[in-house]
């Protein structure tokens, strides 16, 4: 493997994570989930573990969060606040009290005794008390120094500003977690994208008065520099810390051995989707202060605690209600309305059904507990039903033959390719005459990969079909902004910035322009053949007097494709939308560039993992020299490039057509020829 290229993936990474850690701890923004931060996390420990001599200061290794805001008057922390090692399954577990007990000197069969204390996803903060009295309060900050944020703490209830119990440290900085309960979140949802997100820009106000608005909590589980302390034990401290007056986690448990540990994990899992509050996982420390000491630190984490991570992708929820959706293609998409539970770092209250065949496989009903899963950005599904905990008078799910808006028939088409039925449910009507589709496609209209119109969003869309304003795409180049300017919340300085916006985007690719068309199966790759296949929005509008079947030369465009156009041309309304648009826009028409890269002409697929480089990386790559990816093998494939654990039927079949494989580096090699 070439050595640049695996420093230059390295840095891309570390670069990344810095800006992820940035907009998380500074700007109160979750740009990824937590699962996804994660991935990036062990692929760049993975890749200092292979090749050790990459491991810079800005390792996760090396730091804790993120440097302190500008924003705030800084202050070290007395004793470091240090991160956490993180456990994901048994396994992992095992392997932590195997070390302790190494470490101790002790036999496999010590038993420990841990304190195991749900971890709240929130801001983590430091309260520094002086004879009782509140005297500082920080964020984490960087681990060693935080910002001085103790004006907007003192606002919270929860926390002490004198404590006068007798036994009460002489010095001591008690840390805990600042957050916001979901039932209190439901009101910040327009400003905070989930209940961490809000905890953190509360605490982050300039004015104290800001914060005090917001209903912040706070509970305490450890502490930092302490003098006086007379307990020895975690679990004791956990109970003093609620005789001083402080909240602590109600599920906090004392527990001996990993068994335990995972017994208790199950049954506070279960709970989680019934809290009024995120938890992310369970930490658990060993629960004696002297063995803490000994066991002492390694990197930027303790040795005897660990965070023992709920799974990033999955959750169990109870479904409130079955709502159905209309899309721009007239698909009805049944979706679980469900109650709010935190997966990956999102709180989810919506999770898809997918279909009528899904509901009827699963035996989905309103009432019952489910296991919700997401992974990465794929909408939130329901996994799999808890047939024990089903109320006793729930009633089987009908889906509506008739649709919820405009009331014409639904209907399952026949797919000719799969000679089946589609197992999508469709309204009948054509396109703009059902209002829900009719408001869809104008929300696609203007999105981000089509029209792009700056202040057009969703909800802008909605107020003004409710409003008459606009029905048709057309309408929204010939607005009447003299009826706008006299609605609440449009001035005259907000009007003539979306009439700007509207001005803008008049000019437009022709590729853009057929994506915005919301032409099913016609996707933003889908159109920019097309558009390189017309050439001009003349050719495309005109299609209906060509033959169809001429498409089918295009690569990458199939009988799929070729018959939602024919579709699409044959609804008049949808001409009438083509003919007025052309009044009004500039299409661009499409410039052909000479390739002159050494890949021209030819194409590749990517099957297997790749050492130390992304495929989409590889793609970049092919694409820059003039070469095409595709998606499965032909007889039009040129090279099939192979890495770790490939899909075996693609490489039987490239063998089978006597396509080219080969592997990571000889593609390298390939590019290599260029310089």
């Amino acid at each position: 493997m070439n050595k640049k290229l695996i420093k230059d993936n390295y840095k891309k990474k570390i670069k990344l994570i810095n800006v992820y850690n940035r907009r998380y701890y500074n700007d109160n923004q979750s740009d990824v989930t937590d699962a996804e931060y994660d991935a990036l996390k062990k692929e760049i420990l993975s890749l200092e573990y292979k090749y050790p001599y990459l491991v810079s200061k800005e390792s996760p290794k090396n730091t804790i969060g993120y440097k302190p805001s500008k924003n705030f008057k800084k202050s070290i922390h007395r004793v470091p606040m240090l991160s956490l090692a993180n456990a994901f399954d048994e396994e992992d577990l095992i392997n932590f009290e195997k070390k302790i007990l190494n470490f101790l000197s002790q036999k496999n069969d010590t038993q420990i005794n841990y304190t195991a204390e749900p971890k709240i996803d929130g801001i983590s903060a430091s309260l520094s008390y002086k004879n009782g009295k509140l005297v500082m309060g920080l964020s984490r900050g960087d681990g060693k120094e935080g910002e001085d944020i103790t004006s907007n703490l003192k606002t919270i209830k929860d926390i002490p500003k004198i404590v006068l119990s007798k036994d009460f440290p002489e010095e001591i900085d008690i840390r805990g977690e600042v957050f916001i309960q979901n039932s209190d979140f439901s009101n910040l949802k327009e400003k905070f994208a989930n209940p961490r997100n809000a905890a953190s820009g509360s605490l982050r106000q300039k004015n104290p008065e800001d914060t005090k608005k917001i209903p912040l909590k706070f509970v305490a589980y450890t502490f930092g520099f302490v003098k006086g302390l007379k307990i020895k034990t975690q679990f004791e401290y956990l109970n003093k810390l609620s005789e001083w007056g402080f909240k602590t986690n109600p599920l906090n448990k004392l527990i001996s051995g990993v068994k335990n540990l995972i017994k208790n994990y199950d049954e506070v899992e279960k709970k989680r989707s019934d809290l009024d509050f995120d938890i992310d996982g369970i930490v658990y420390k060993v629960n004696e202060f002297e063995l803490q000491k000994r066991l002492g630190n390694v990197a930027n984490a303790p040795r005897w605690a660990i965070a023992h991570k709920f799974s990033s992708n999955k959750a169990i929820s109870k479904i409130l209600d079955i709502d159905i959706q209309i899309g721009r293609t007239g698909a009805l998409t049944p979706v679980a309305k469900i109650k709010s539970v935190n997966i990956g770092g999102v709180l989810v209250s919506n999770a898809t059904l997918h279909n009528e065949d899904e509901i009827n496989r699963k035996d989905i009903r309103v009432g019952d507990t489910v296991t919700v899963e997401r992974a990465g950005d794929v909408i939130p599904h329901i996994l799999s039903v808890d047939l024990n905990k089903r109320p006793k008078k729930s009633l089987k799910f009908i889906f509506p033959n008739k649709c919820p808006s405009c009331g014409a028939k639904t209907i399952k088409e026949f797919n000719f390719i799969t000679k089946k039925k589609d197992a999508v449910r469709r309204c009948s009507s054509e396109g703009y005459f059902c209002d829900k589709i009719s408001i869809e496609k104008l929300k696609h209209f203007v999105s981000k990969d089509a029209f792009n119109i700056d202040g057009f969003g969703k909800k802008i869309v909605e107020s003004f079909w409710k409003l008459n304003l606009i029905k048709f795409p057309q309408d929204i180049f010939n607005l009447d902004y003299s009826i706008i300017e006299k609605l609440d919340g449009w001035g005259r300085l907000s009007v003539e910035n979306l009439r700007y916006s509207i001005n803008e985007k008049k000019n437009i690719s022709l590729d853009r322009f057929i994506y915005s068309m919301g032409i099913r199966h016609i996707g933003l790759e889908n159109a920019k053949l097309l558009a390189k296949y017309f050439g001009s929005f003349s050719k495309f509008k005109n299609l209906s007097n060509n033959k169809y079947e001429e498409l089918l030369n295009i690569d990458g465009i199939g009988e799929t494709q070729v018959n939602s156009i024919k579709i699409f041309f044959s609804n008049k309304t949808n001409i009438k939308v083509l003919n007025e648009l052309e009044k009004v826009l500039n299409v661009k028409n499409v410039s052909i560039k000479k390739n002159r890269g050494i890949l021209i002409n030819k194409t590749f697929l990517i099957t297997g993992k790749l050492d130390g480089i992304s495929r989409a990386e590889v793609k970049s790559m092919i694409e820059e020299n003039s070469g095409t990816t595709v998606s499965s093998v032909s007889k039009k494939l040129n090279y099939l490039i192979v890495g770790d654990k490939p899909t075996k039927k693609k490489v039987e079949n490239a063998k089978k057509l006597k396509i080219e494989i080969i592997n990571q580096n000889q593609f390298l090699k390939m590019l290599n020829k260029t310089n």
